[in-house]
């Protein structure tokens, strides 16, 4: 098993990929922890997975909130005395135009989806760097940030920062064998990509809308992103710092 033994956190992990990912890291030997402002599906996961054998935890956390991500980590420190892994996924994929996005849109997408990536890295390379141990941060940036569209206004400048993130703080923690990198799903079919489908007001056609756009004629599944976010964090990738790896079924190549 690629994790045998290790410790790792996945925010969002409630639902759809980041709850692919703690499905598949508990079978490759890890101990997960997830956080998640959805209590009921966060709850819920993490009963499955133990009823399966594994060793996952759930702490209810906005990770936009400094004090309740502080309390989060402190509570997996209590759980499991370290960490290995990180893997923030969570996000807010509002599908809004620029001119109807409102500024406490756009900051709390930024809160969600860039802010907390810039704080949970730093907090969990702190503890990383104190044990004097390697670890892997994989944060999720989106296809959102090569190319544009006439919405996810606040998504597409979320996302944008988060791939430059990765790159810095890959140089920032290299000389600790801490490696950052990101992955970048294309369509995935979450209940995110079903949300952003309602944002325009017909979940239906938003779908339709959607899959005429990609190459493959099918959208993503949660589980393909969770194997290249396996592979991150993994000693396979033992030799990839700051890459913003594309899986995107060449929805950005065409």
């Amino acid at each position: 098993m690629k994790l045998q033994g290790k410790v790792a956190i996945v925010t969002g992990g409630a639902r759809g990929i980041g709850r692919a990912v703690a499905e598949l890291f508990v079978r490759e030997g890890a101990r997960v922890v997830m956080f998640d402002l959805d209590r009921a599906a966060g709850e819920t996961t993490g009963k499955s997975l133990r009823a399966g054998g594994g060793d996952a935890r759930f702490i209810c956390c906005d990770v936009a909130d400094a004090a309740a991500t502080e309390a989060a980590l402190a509570e997996t420190m209590r759980l499991f005395g370290t960490v290995d892994i990180l893997v923030n996924d969570a996000a807010w994929q509002l599908n809004k135009p620029l001119l109807e996005t409102t500024d406490a849109e756009f900051e709390r997408v930024l809160a969600i989806n860039l802010t907390a990536t810039f704080r949970l890295t730093r907090e969990v390379a702190k503890i990383m760097i104190s044990q004097k141990k390697p670890g892997a941060i994989i944060n999720f940036s989106s296809t959102f940030a090569i190319v544009g569209s006439p919405g996810y206004i606040a998504y597409h400048a979320s996302k944008g920062g988060v791939a430059s993130f990765t790159r810095a703080a890959a140089i920032a923690l290299l000389p600790y064998n801490i490696r950052v990198n990101a992955v970048a799903p294309g369509t995935t079919d979450t209940p995110g990509l079903h949300d952003g489908a309602r944002d325009t007001g017909d979940e239906k056609k938003g779908m339709a809308d959607f899959l005429a756009l990609q190459p493959l004629k099918r959208f993503g599944r949660p589980e393909e992103i969770a194997k290249v976010v396996l592979f991150l964090a993994s000693d396979d990738a033992g030799f990839i710092y700051g890459s913003n790896l594309v899986a995107d079924g060449a929805y950005t190549i065409v």
